[in-house]
């Protein structure tokens, strides 16, 4: 699995931008995901930007200043800009979509990253990075979110406080009202969760209310909030669901949680307390018996995922 976060994308974007001509006029991101690396690029060209929909409009954004229209005619050679290619299909529609203005200007196609194969797709692309690959600005929307486990607490809704966490009336307030975190725009395989059996019925209602799709719910079968800090197995339990041969990912609150869990199953683990992707090279420097991630082992660990893990 390769994994690209917002850190990867600005480093990959200032290393290369040598690659890219000056006399560029303006720079238009293809929504959603192609306006974040199209804003960067616009910023470190000092060039104006805009996202597709706005420019075949006459509409671009000025600092300072909310979007201002244009007489087309100032502006010649385009960049236009996309985060990624797969299939090609979303790059191809834009091409689509500008064919009319080809006449008007001079268009130019870019994408940051692309699989192999796809390097004629586009005029400039920044890195070939081989399916399958997680980013981190979409990876609440990745069409393979039916294969993933997801933890609720933490990543679904908000933590409850430990004032909430009474296994009574104010825990089952908090599990019926809990503010929404990030909710998938995909169905997810399957939740996996430390709460208890008995809340079912509270959590289902809640998931219904937050239109978080799935298709199962595993919870931990234990009578009461006592017995489950004597059990004290969260990450084992969340393992014995996600070491199954349909999963591929598992989304984790807890960093700690995250790296037993990698631990214990050898697989990745996207950790939302550092919006990190825990891998099994990392999980060396975790010691599980302290409980504590030493920094240097970290570096380590990290080289070391870059070199095996993410080619």
């Amino acid at each position: 699995m390769n994994f690209r976060n917002i850190e990867n994308l600005n480093e990959v974007i200032l290393r290369r931008l040598s690659i890219l001509p000056r006399d560029f006029d303006l720079i238009v991101g293809i929504p959603r995901s192609g306006m974040l690396p199209a804003n960067l690029l616009a910023l470190y060209l000092n060039k104006p930007y805009t996202d597709m929909h706005s420019f075949k409009n006459g509409h671009i954004y000025k600092a300072g200043e909310r979007g201002q229209f244009f007489d087309m005619k100032q502006f010649k050679k385009i960049l236009i800009v996309d985060d990624s290619i797969a299939s090609g299909s979303a790059m191809t529609k834009s091409k689509q979509e500008l064919q009319a203005l080809s006449a008007d200007f001079e268009l130019s196609f870019c994408a940051i990253y692309i699989i192999p194969g796809k390097e004629s797709m586009v005029d400039y692309f920044f890195e070939i990075v081989p399916l399958p690959r997680y980013f981190q600005w979409n990876i609440f929307n990745h069409t393979t979110l039916d294969k993933a486990c997801f933890d609720i607490d933490g990543v679904l809704c908000v933590d409850p406080t430990d004032a909430q966490n009474d296994d009574g009336p104010i825990y089952t307030d908090f599990i019926q009202n809990a503010p929404p975190l990030y909710i998938p725009g995909a169905c997810i395989g399957t939740l996996v969760t430390s709460r208890l059996e008995k809340y079912r019925p509270q959590t289902e209602a809640w998931l219904t209310k937050n239109n978080v799709k799935y298709n199962k719910l595993v919870m931990l079968d234990l009578p009461d909030a006592r017995a489950r800090q004597k059990a004290n197995n969260h990450a084992q339990h969340k393992a014995n669901t996600y070491k199954q041969s349909e999963y591929n990912l598992f989304f984790e609150s807890s960093l700690q949680q995250a790296l037993e869990i990698n631990r214990l199953t050898s697989k990745p683990v996207f950790c939302v307390e550092n919006f990190e992707m825990i891998f099994e090279a990392q999980s060396l420097a975790y010691n599980v018996k302290s409980g504590k991630y030493f920094p240097a082992l970290r570096r380590i660990a990290l080289k070391v995922r870059d070199k095996y893990f993410r080619k």
